[in-house]
């Protein structure tokens, strides 16, 4: 496929346009796609586009991965591109591609922002689009999971972009034979175990129907744009129906349960994330196990959270399991939302307040919040002294701050 490298240079910079960074971090995998938007990045840099940084994350998965990570190094030496490999090392919890993508991006935010990188871009393609539609098809997605990946996503404070989303494949490729860059092959793109193999030979049968991967990615964009609206509805919603306190969400129900299921499901979501601190949302069938508990007045916990009825409310609030080990300094953020302000005495922590700590607070009926989300609160305590408790009515000098608000929540309702 013949392809002019100049005209893909200028797309790739075309989503920069409204805020070009200083400086850009390059994941790249040592595939043909990541090498290649390495290679047309470079091409930008050097006609004024941004400084660049390459980074790859070794997950010690495939024999091969060391070696194709130092590949990448000597190809970024030889463009005088900065590079890091990073490492990541599966615990041998949890789904093990969910996972290593995870691990993938938080191990890259990090690095990023140890070196002042707000911004990485990433080499995901138009055929990633289709093949990813067709995948998800196979799993009966609803809206969200059709629609495209966005374009742009925050993790930890970092901007990962996808600047490639219109360009196929081929055309990369293309650039790289032409000018002699090698790439490695994952030998799992050739192995039928795996979901996205059969989706590339399902396109290979599909195209002679006229559906081919530029027709499903532009399916998968119009369906992007379907989503967004409905986020914009779901925000408006929000002002209306979703208020805060503390570490907590509510609902007026009544209201909540007299709106689309696709809309309850969105604000739901969006507060399980929120409050749990979570970037991905839970999985769609649990989800709907909890709307229809409460649809039912019967409380639930997901997601790290505990969904509690009250008499006009629905309350969201941290669960006590997911919580109870955590510890650290007082100087130190909680449970990655909560910081103290206050009388630095001994050697102190920060810990949950749990039910030991609560029956020491004599003032938490002010407060308003039920026993289930003051135990999961963060409180001071000085070996198994409870020092202070902010949120269960016992300050002692120190106070709480919270460090998400309702503008974090909308961009819960808006990102995918």
């Amino acid at each position: 496929m013949s392809v002019d490298a100049a005209e893909l240079s200028r797309l790739i910079a075309g989503h920069f346009t409204h805020d070009p960074p200083d400086t850009l971090g390059v994941a790249v995998s040592g595939g043909s796609d990541s090498v290649a938007l390495l290679v047309l990045l470079h091409d930008w840099s050097q006609s004024g586009g941004p400084r660049l940084h390459g980074v790859s994350v070794d997950h010690g998965l495939r024999p091969e991965s060391a070696g194709e990570a130092e590949d990448v190094a000597k190809l970024c030496a030889s463009l005088n591109i900065p590079h890091k490999t990073l490492h990541w090392q599966w615990d041998g919890t949890g789904n093990l591609p969910d996972q290593a993508r995870r691990g993938r991006y938080e191990a890259m935010a990090e690095w990023a922002t140890d070196k002042g990188i707000h911004d990485i871009a990433l080499g995901h393609t138009q055929d990633d689009l289709a093949e990813t539609f067709l995948m998800r098809l196979s799993r009966g997605a609803g809206l969200d999971g059709l629609c495209a990946m966005a374009a742009r996503r925050q993790i930890k404070g970092v901007t990962f972009h996808r600047p490639m989303l219109n360009i196929p494949r081929l055309a990369l490729r293309d650039v790289l034979t032409k000018r002699a860059i090698p790439w490695a092959d994952d030998p799992s793109n050739d192995d039928p175990a795996y979901d996205r193999t059969q989706a590339r030979r399902a396109l290979s049968v599909l195209a002679p129907l006229g559906i081919t991967s530029p027709g499903l990615a532009n399916v998968a964009q119009n369906l992007r744009e379907a989503r967004d609206a409905l986020g914009q509805v779901a925000v408006r919603l929000a002002s209306d129906i979703v208020s805060f306190d503390a570490g907590d969400i509510l609902m007026t129900r009544a209201a909540l349960l007299d709106q689309p299921a696709e809309l309850q499901r969105r604000l739901v979501q969006g507060a399980l994330q929120w409050v749990g601190n979570d970037g991905y949302p839970p999985r769609g069938p649990a989800l709907m196990r909890a709307l229809n508990a409460v649809q039912a007045g019967e409380a639930c916990t997901l997601h790290g959270c505990r969904l509690l009825i009250r008499n006009t409310h629905l309350r969201i609030t941290r669960e006590w399991s997911a919580v109870e080990g955590l510890r650290c300094n007082t100087d130190e953020i909680w449970d990655a939302r909560w910081q103290f302000h206050g009388p630095e005495t001994g050697d102190l922590y920060i810990s949950a307040l749990g039910e030991s700590g609560l029956k020491h607070c004599p003032d938490r009926k002010a407060s308003g919040r039920p026993a289930a989300s003051l135990i999961a609160s963060p409180a001071i305590w000085q070996g198994d002294t409870l020092v202070a408790a902010p949120l269960a009515g016992l300050s002692n000098g120190w106070r709480a701050t919270r460090l998400h608000d309702a503008a974090d929540y909308n961009a819960a309702l808006l990102s995918h």
